[in-house]
């Protein structure tokens, strides 16, 4: 018995050792996994930092930011709230007139009158519209086959226009303060030109429908501490009406033994000077 008993205790002392020597190894294997994991840490820690301090401008989307474009900008929109004008309406007045051709001596310049709608995107550019109207003397003749008169044409031509137009105004902050007021600009356009005759003689003819085009400039003087203004614009106006390039006029609904020459031929552009009384808005 007492040997059984040896033979037990030296079993569980083998057993004992055994369990104690596979702890040791697990404790070994983690404090290395451990040791490995801090020395990785502490190596990229650094290398991390030096990264977050540089910054690549190419995937930066404010790298192209500005801070004095930026100031300039907001300087110029606090100027055009406190100086600018947003809407300005104004009457139209002057003198139609006509360039080349037959125009120049079949029609009379005349009193041309009406109103102009001006809409401002900042201090320098605007976009309005404008509607004139005139009536103007007419006389030209007709000529049978031999070159004698056939009939001579007198009365009345109405011209309307209604027309979109562009105004540019120059930057005058580095001239004289007197020149400075006077705002001088440039202008395009283009325009719906209608075009009716009132006769002694009634033509086979109806009203003509055209678009045309103008260029012009101007200036305008500022009035009652800038809420008004003063206006004088020279204009160019490019039309070609259908019988400018016609040397007869039908006399017969279309027949064409009722075609005869005419003299002078309806040909030529129109120009305008105008002066203009508006408000500012």
């Amino acid at each position: 018995m007492f040997l059984n008993f040896y033979y037990f205790c030296s079993q569980l002392n083998i057993v004992n050792k055994l369990a104690l020597t596979g702890f040791a190894k697990n404790i070994i294997k983690m404090s290395t996994l451990i040791a490995i994991l801090v020395v990785i840490v502490l190596f990229r820690a650094p290398t991390a930092q030096a990264q977050a301090g540089e910054v690549d401008e190419s995937f930066d989307p404010f790298a192209d930011y500005n801070e004095f474009e930026q100031q300039t900008e907001e300087e110029s929109d606090i100027n055009f709230l406190r100086n600018g004008r947003y809407l300005t309406l104004a009457f139209v007045t002057g003198f139609r007139g006509f360039l080349g051709g037959g125009f120049m001596q079949a029609y009379k310049g005349s009193l041309h009158y009406g109103a102009e709608f001006n809409y401002f995107f900042d201090m320098q550019l605007s976009g309005g519209l404008a509607y004139l109207v005139s009536d103007h003397a007419v006389d030209f003749s007709s000529f049978n086959a031999d070159g004698t008169v056939s009939t001579r044409y007198s009365g009345n031509v109405n011209i309307q226009v209604v027309d979109f137009h562009m105004k540019y105004y120059f930057n005058s902050d580095n001239v004289t303060k007197g020149l400075a007021d006077l705002n001088p600009y440039t202008l395009v356009g283009t325009g719906y030109y209608a075009r009716t005759y009132s006769l002694n003689q009634s033509l086979a003819a109806d009203p003509d429908r055209v678009v045309g085009f103008k260029i012009g400039a101007g200036l305008e003087i500022p009035l009652m501490r800038r809420q008004a203004y003063f206006g004088v614009q020279s204009t160019y106006r490019y039309v070609q009406f259908p019988d400018e390039n016609k040397s007869f006029i039908d006399e017969a609904g279309g027949d064409p033994s009722g075609f005869r020459p005419i003299s002078p031929k309806l040909d030529g552009d129109i120009y305008e000077i105008s002066l203009m009384l508006g408000l500012n808005f």
